[in-house]
């Protein structure tokens, strides 16, 4: 079997699970009687969600609803930067959370070059916002898959298209 079999290492998330998580959290909010009447909202955007309520205190209460909702739909909280929390009209505040979607080049050369070092009959290759893995043996590459589970990296990392 001379083919070689590859996959791709890809930091993405499901944007339609995102949605529902935000319409889960907007629903327990509307009903939990200390928020309530506080006015808060999650407004999904492109890159970015806006959390918009009436003091830091339930500012925090809402985000941790909202990444709990979040990690029930195995959503990985790594793909939420927080950003800073800024005052808004009457009396208000506002935090804009940045959605994390695809590999820096500078994580995309540290992954390749671990996965050079560590496995020598593994090729890694960086295409745009992915690293492709590539090798002659599928046990080779399942070791890599599971090495790369094993360590911390600042984006959550899916494996895709593995042939």
């Amino acid at each position: 079997m001379a083919s070689t079999s590859s996959f791709d290492i890809v930091s993405d998330f499901d944007r339609q699970e995102l949605v529902n998580a935000i319409d889960q959290a907007q629903r327990e909010i509307k009903s939990r009687y200390d928020l309530k009447d506080t006015n808060t909202t999650l407004d999904l955007g492109e890159t970015t969600i806006t959390v918009d309520t009436d003091s830091e205190f339930t500012l925090d209460a809402v985000v941790t609803i909202f990444q709990t909702k979040a990690a029930k739909r195995n959503l990985s909280l790594k793909i939420f930067e927080r950003g800073k929390i800024e005052s808004a009209s009457g009396n208000r505040v506002r935090e804009e959370i940045t959605l994390q979607k695809g590999i820096s080049k500078e994580l995309a050369k540290k992954i390749s070059k671990s996965i050079r070092d560590e496995f020598k009959k593994v090729q890694a290759s960086i295409q745009g916002d992915l690293v492709r893995v590539s090798s002659k043996s599928k046990d080779d590459l399942q070791e890599v898959m599971k090495k790369l589970k094993q360590e911390d990296f600042p984006v959550a990392l899916q494996f895709t298209n593995y042939r």
